[in-house]
């Protein structure tokens, strides 16, 4: 079986290691790179059966993501990161990965997620399966009417307007760009059917 696959990290000790692990699983590192865009052509270049990417690497690793994982539907994209954030890994899984290992996991068994993932197994750290699942039965927990429609990326930008964090700080805390938070926003008002913010926020405050 194939085991190829490009690291993207910006961090050179990090990629350093996590090279040697994989090359030790039998893995061939058949690209490197240290920001998101890099990935994406180290990726597009190599055909790889694995990417595996840090989130926040400049250029946002999701975005990278998406990028491969719409381009390269062959080539399994995980992300390898420190965050044990739920946003980053719903935004991960919504952006196309197939894995998220977090950068404490045992160099032994590296390899042998990775391998999983190809096979078609998800890689993702125990208390993270616990937070998707609690998400997915929150679901049906969620409000009748307007804001039923609202995707789970608006149900975040909206908690988020409710804790009064502006559009850029919102961007921040989702690791989007404020252009999407617009987006997200306009779509909020447009199925509340409302014209401003502060009528949204006292919609969902009365749910």
């Amino acid at each position: 079986m194939s085991k190829r696959v490009v690291i993207a990290d910006d961090h050179p000790p990090t990629r350093a290691g996590v090279r040697l692990s994989l090359e030790e699983a039998g893995f061939e590192v058949c690209g490197e790179a240290s920001n998101a865009a890099a990935a994406v052509e180290a990726c597009m270049e190599a055909l790889p059966d694995v990417a595996l990417l840090d989130i926040h690497m400049p250029g946002n690793g999701i975005v990278a993501a998406q990028r491969i994982a719409a381009a390269l539907p062959g080539t399994a994209v995980v992300m390898l990161t420190v965050s044990r954030d739920d946003a980053d890994l719903f935004e991960a899984l919504r952006a196309g990965a197939r894995g998220y290992l977090l950068k404490d996991i045992d160099p032994a068994r590296l390899g042998a997620a990775l391998e999983g993932v190809m096979a078609g197994e998800a890689a993702l750290p125990r208390n993270l399966v616990t937070r998707l699942m609690e998400e997915f039965r929150g679901r049906d927990a969620r409000p009748q009417g307007p804001l039923s429609t609202l995707t789970s990326r608006e149900w975040e930008t909206l908690d988020l307007m409710r804790a009064g964090l502006s559009t850029g700080e919102i961007a921040d805390r989702l690791f989007v760009s404020p252009v999407t938070v617009r987006t997200h926003i306009a779509a909020i008002l447009r199925k509340l059917q409302v014209s401003d913010r502060q009528s949204a926020i006292e919609i969902a405050s009365k749910s």
